[in-house]
C-alpha cells in the first residue's frame, strides 16, 4: 500500500474517536426528551454518520418537523454537554496522524457532524493542523452522497485513483464507491466487519492506528 495514495480521507466518529457509545446514548436521550419511541441501540447504531437531520428522520419516521427539529436540538445540547480531550481517541491515532502528515500525506476530514461539532472536538483533541481540509454536513450533502469527497479532492488536486476513504459505517463506504474512490474499513465503530465488507473495502481493520503498518508498507 506504500505509495498508493497522496490523500487519506477520515470519517470522524467511531474511526478516530471513540465516540459511539456515547452517540447512542444522546439520540435516546433526545427521544426521552420529546417522548419518542427510544431507539434500539444497533438502530441508533445505523444512523451514525448521516447528518444529524438525516439521521432522525430515519430514526423516528412519521414524526412532524416540529418534533424532528426538538430531536436534533436535544441531541447536540447532551452531545456537546461531554467535555472531549484527546483521550477520546482511538489509541495510535493521534501518533498516526502525526507520523502520516509528516510522511507527506494530505490528510482530511469527512463527516456528519455539524461544523461547530467538528470544530469543538477538533479543538478539544489539539488535533485542528494536522488536517488540510474539513467537509461537514451541514456545509454540504450529507453522506452516502460523494459530494463531500468530490469538494476534499478537488480542494487538494488529488485523483481518484490516489485518494483513500478511512470509515467505520457502511455510509462512509457508499460514499466511497459512489466517489469512485477506495476505502478501508474500522470495525471498531457502528458497523460491524460483515456489514463492512459488503461495501468492498480494501480492508477491514480492527483498529484504526493499524493502518499506519499498512501505509508504510
Amino acid at each position: 500500500m506504500k505509495n498508493r495514495f497522496d490523500l487519506i480521507i477520515f470519517d470522524w466518529d467511531g474511526t478516530l474517536i471513540d465516540s459511539i457509545d456515547w452517540i447512542v446514548n444522546c439520540l435516546q436521550a433526545a427521544a426521552k426528551q420529546c417522548n419518542c419511541a427510544i431507539p434500539e441501540p444497533q438502530a441508533a447504531r445505523d444512523v451514525i454518520g448521516l447528518s444529524i437531520a438525516n439521521a432522525c428522520s430515519q430514526l423516528f419516521p412519521g414524526v412532524d418537523q416540529q418534533t424532528l427539529t426538538r430531536l436534533t436540538a436535544c441531541y447536540q445540547q447532551t452531545y456537546s454537554s461531554k467535555q472531549l480531550s484527546r483521550e477520546d481517541l482511538f489509541p495510535g491515532v493521534y501518533e498516526m496522524l502525526v507520523e502520516l502528515k509528516q510522511a507527506g500525506y494530505q490528510l482530511a476530514v469527512a463527516t456528519g457532524k455539524t461544523r461547530a461539532g467538528l470544530q469543538q472536538a477538533l479543538q478539544a483533541t489539539a488535533t485542528e493542523d494536522l488536517f488540510c481540509i474539513t467537509r461537514c454536513s451541514d456545509e454540504t450533502a450529507s453522506k452516502p452522497d460523494p459530494l463531500m469527497l468530490h469538494q476534499i479532492m478537488q480542494h487538494t488536486n488529488a485523483a481518484n485513483n490516489r485518494s483513500l476513504m478511512v470509515g467505520d459505517s457502511s455510509h462512509d463506504l457508499q460514499m466511497a464507491m459512489n466517489a469512485q474512490i477506495s476505502s478501508i474499513a474500522v470495525s471498531c465503530g457502528a458497523h460491524p466487519e460483515d456489514i463492512l465488507q459488503q461495501y468492498n473495502p480494501l480492508m477491514c481493520l480492527q483498529h484504526p492506528a493499524a493502518l499506519l503498518n499498512i501505509i508504510r508498507g
